[in-house]
This record gives C-alpha cells, structure tokens and sequence, in this order.
C-alpha cells in the first residue's frame, strides 16, 4: 500500500465577539432547532426484523467432519491479520480502514473459536475519520504480549488525523485500550518484539532512501530499537535490514508487513512480498540478532498462491501478510490474509483471514500445504471441540445472522463508517431507529448507515422499515456500497405528494471526474404498512427486491452486476458493505 497522511488542521478562536455570536444565533434559533430535531427524530426510519444468510457451493460441497473447522476463519474484509499470546488467551486484530471502531480485535482459547471483542481504537476524540476515503484509515496493525511487563502493545499506521505511526497498551485486551501514543517514524505496516533481554524493537516498511528507489514497488524494511519506559523509538538507532526484498536483482515489490521472531537462539524476520495480488506472497530471514543482519530462506516463498491455474475450483488467491504463533498443541500457526474471488473472478468479499498450522521442526517456518492450492477446511488442534457460530463465538461456513434489535448491546458485527455507530442509531420497542444525517453516501463523511460486511459470494441480506419520508430530500433503505464512488441504493424517497422505491447506481467512471449517478428503477409504492427490502446475490448478479406483506416479493431494476461492488473494478482495499442506510441529503430522484 503506499504511504499517503491526512492532515486536519484545528483552528481555535476564543474570542469574546465569537463566543457572543454563537449565543445570539442560539437564543434566535432556540425552541425552534429543538423543535426542528425532534421533527427529524420521528420521521427516523425504524429496521427490524433484518437476516444475512451466506449460500456459498463450497461449503455444501464440503461438509464438516467432528474434527474439522472451515478456513476462513474470519469472513469478510477482515485482512492484514496480526496475533498474540498469554498463557491460553490469543488475540487477534485486523486492518479496518475507514470503518469504525478502528482494529476489529478478537479472542480465542484454540484458534478455532473466536469471540469479536469490537475495535481497538473507539474513541472518535482520538481517532477521527470524519474526512478520509474508505481504503484510507487505519490498517496493517500489529498486536504484541510482553511479558516483562504484562503489557499488550497494538501498533499501526493511521492515515487520519495527522496521527501517523501509532501504539495503545493495555493490560487486559478485554477491558478496553490507552489512549494512542504517537512515534516519530514514517512508513507504514509496524510491528513491535521484545527480546529475552526486555528490549524493544520495531519493524515496519518504508521507502528506501532519497534517490536509492531503482523501481516502482522498491520498498526497504527498517528496524529501530524501542524506549519501553517513555514509549518511542531511540532516534538514531534505524537501520535497513532487508533492501527490495529476497533478491533486489529480480526487483521484488512491495516487501511489507513484517514481523520478528525468536526460535532456538536464532532471529527471524517474516514479510509479505509481491504486494496484495496475484504475486503475494510470504518469505522469511534469519540472524543471530534482531538488528541483522538478515539473509534469505532458500525454500522462499513459504507460503504463496500464485503458481496456480487461475480457473481452479475453490480458489483462495493473494495468500499472504501473515503472522506466526505457537497452538495450544504446541504446534506452531499462521494467520494471514486470502481472497475468494466470485463467479467472474471479482472481489467483493474482499480480503479475510485465514490460518494454517506452520511446520517448524527445521531451521525455517513452512505453511503446511501453503505451496498447494488451500483448501475449504481443515483439521482442528488436538482436543479442540468446533463451537463456531455457537455460544457467541464468530460463525464461518453457510450461516445466517438475525438481529432483532432489541438486545440491550449491539452485535459488534455492526460497524459505522468515519464515525461511530452509536451517533445515529437508537435501540426502541420496534426496532433499531436511524436518524438521518444531512450527508449521503458519495460523501467523504460520516454517513448515518449501519454496515455489515458481505461475508459470502452468494447470500441474502433483508430488513423490514417503517418509514415515511418527507420530502424528495429524504431516502431509507439498505445499500450495497465497496466505496463512495461505488454503490447502490435501494431505498424510498418521496416526489410531489406520492412516495417511490428506487434503485440507483453510483459508479466513477473516470478518475478526473466525479462519479456518475443513475436511478436504475423505480415505482411508486403504497406505504400502509412497513416495507420489506432484500438484496440477494449469486457471484456477481445482484437482485434488489420489495414486500408489502413480508411474503411476496417483487423484483425492482433486474438483474445488476456487481462489479462496482468489487475491487477490481472500484479499487481500493476493502470488501463490499451492506448497510441499512438513511439520509437527509438524497440527490437521487424516481422517474416520472
């Protein structure tokens, strides 16, 4: 990914003639502004009832054994996985970009079952995405234990805010994170180890030297040493432990991600390499210290998919951007990131993580079968009992989610965009409410749309709404959307004194010019009673159909692609986002 910051600038102005200015536009406005939310607040459209259920072939084709468990571990634009241990207790974070909270974190006992704790970074004062694009953010993050002083460090890179390169520290990661600490060092994708000794070291990519870069994708990694007591890296200590990658004459690209290791006395230093695409991949270093220098496996790649017919069954592509940890068998394991591309080879899905057990009885790790193409399932560790989707725990293969709204805590499974979901949702006897915010889905800002990620190539995705707009500037619905540039909106809007259901399409078809809008579909709709709206896919053919009676459905616009929906075409680093989605700035208007 290439290095690219954000910057906000705060402009504070306490001067007695602004603060007298706010006050008189307050006391003009006064009843009336409340009266105007309150207004807003009840045209609010109400979601019940709303069911995700995943359809994919694979997994009726491949049906679990009592000692199996299905990779991907996590489905969905979970990538960029990184892992930890103490004593029974693993974590896991991952790569969230524009969403919020910002570095899903989960927990498990055995590497199967896995508990979603939310995000790491949840404090909007102190991570603000407010104007970033969606594949901007936060990503790459990197979770360590040190044990010297029972302390958990989450290091990553944050392109919004002006924060940079950053590190948060707990000691349970179950009671919630510090506040981020800034290091003074660029690049991205950082990881922190910690020696026997107590020292610290960070390694992260960057860009080689001024006027060293010999190609495009020439990339170095860097380590420093690490300040444990005051939190920052030693300035002066930064060296360059790997130049391009495993053969700088072969002019390896993107070498990133990288992560040390200490085994036998021996330091190993694993990067992804190829960057994330058809050439990805895993290669590993060795060296008796944790500064270099390094050199080269000769088995390299040790884990890569990129041998392979493209039109093969099943297919897992991109594998790579891993991270190593010891099982509860004693056996070592890889998490790390792998596409499952749909029916025209698109990636809606997006990125998702995935695990394999890693051998390790010689001098280098190898990913077991992480040469071959990876396969649907695998076998559990030794007395492991699969509980997925059981008791709490994340669910993996064909699964349906239904929420009702009335749990007092929201599945964490729901995730705002640039902004926290708690701003515009609301919890009633009826079901979960949105209230509008003045901004609409094109928009670089916080939207009032409740996602979900799209976790299978075939699914469904339905919820009920009791809503009435108001005016043509008001739209409810649910949306499919892989950027701001890309999406649908299925939802209902009003014209004249009659009330529409439309479909539009938003699409970027020049990257000079903004993205075009067309409404796809429409019809006008009788609203007595709540409507019913669904979205199914199979691969890349979307539906978007309606109920007046929760029973009988009707298509409205066809069959759509979802190549918008898709990196290859839209770009970018995340999967496709199903959200429930309200606005008071519609632009989209039904035809006559």
């Amino acid at each position: 990914m290439k290095q690219n910051h954000f910057r906000l600038n705060l402009v504070k102005n306490q001067s007695v003639v602004l603060l007298s200015v706010f006050m008189a536009l307050f006391s003009y406005t006064g009843v009336n502004g409340i009266d105007k939310a309150k207004e807003k607040i009840e045209n609010a459209p109400v979601f019940s009832n709303f069911v995700y259920q995943g359809n994919d072939q694979v997994y009726k084709d491949n049906p679990l054994k009592a000692d199996e468990f299905y990779n991907p571990i996590l489905q969905g634009c979970y990538p960029d996985p990184a892992i930890c241990r103490k004593g029974d207790d693993y974590y896991l974070v991952c790569s969230s970009f524009a969403l919020f909270p910002g570095v899903p974190i989960f927990h498990s006992k055995d590497l199967v079952n896995w508990t979603d704790l939310g995000g790491v970074l949840n404090n909007e004062s102190e991570f603000d995405l407010h104007d970033c694009g969606i594949s901007a953010g936060v990503y790459a993050p990197g979770i360590t234990y040190n044990p010297h002083n029972d302390t958990f460090y989450m290091i990553v890179t944050a392109f919004s805010g002006g924060l940079g390169n950053i590190i948060v520290k707990t000691k349970d990661p179950k009671q919630g994170w510090g506040s981020p600490i800034k290091l003074d060092f660029g690049g991205i994708d950082p990881s922190i180890f910690f020696d026997d000794d107590g020292k610290g070291y960070i390694v992260h990519n960057d860009a080689p030297d001024r006027g060293k870069e010999r190609y495009n994708g020439h990339r170095v990694i860097k380590v420093w040493e690490y300040d444990v007591e005051n939190d920052n890296v030693i300035p002066g200590t930064d060296k360059i432990i790997v130049d391009g990658g495993v053969d700088l004459s072969k002019k390896p690209i993107w070498i990133e991600a990288p992560h040390l290791y200490k085994k036998d006395g021996k330091y190993y230093l694993m990067c992804a390499e190829g960057g994330t695409g058809g050439w990805h991949s895993e290669v590993i270093f060795i060296g008796d210290s944790p500064k270099g220098p390094f050199t080269p496996a000769p088995s390299n790649p040790i884990l890569t998919q990129r041998y392979f017919e493209k039109d093969r069954k099943n297919k897992v592509d991109w594998a790579g951007h891993a991270d190593l940890v010891e099982g509860p068998d004693g056996k070592y394991y890889g998490v790390f990131l792998a596409i499952r591309p749909n029916n025209k080879n698109r990636v809606n899905i997006g990125r998702e993580t995935f695990i394999l057990p890693v051998d390790w009885s010689g001098t280098f790790p190898l990913f077991e079968n992480g040469l071959l193409p990876i396969e649907p399932k695998l076998k559990m560790p030794e007395g492991v009992q699969n509980k997925t989707g059981q008791d709490g725990f994340f669910p993996n293969g064909n699964f349906t989610f239904a929420d009702d709204f009335t749990s007092e805590k929201l599945d964490y499974r729901w995730v705002g965009l640039r902004g926290p979901r708690e701003e515009f949702i609301e919890t009633t006897k009826n079901g979960l409410r949105i209230t509008p915010f003045e901004t609409n889905v094109k928009e670089l800002k916080p939207t009032s749309t409740l996602f979900f990620r799209q976790q299978h190539s075939n699914f469904s995705y339905a919820a009920t709404m009791d809503y009435k707009p108001e005016s043509e500037n008001d739209l409810a619905g649910i949306v499919c959307l892989q950027n701001e540039n890309s999406n649908y909106v299925f939802g209902i809007t009003k014209k004249g004194d009659d009330y529409y259901l439309l479909l539009e399409k938003n699409q970027k078809l020049r990257r000079s010019q903004p993205a075009e809008s067309t409404v796809v579909a429409s019809t006008k709709i009788d609203l007595k009673n709540p409507i019913r709206l669904k979205v199914e896919a199979e691969g890349d053919d979307y539906k978007f159909s309606y109920s007046t009676n929760e029973t009988e459905f009707e298509n409205l616009g066809g069959t759509v692609s979802g190549d918008i929906l898709s990196t290859d075409v839209a770009g970018g680093f995340t999967g496709c986002l199903l959200g429930l989605y309200a606005t008071s700035a519609n632009d989209a208007h039904p035809e006559d």
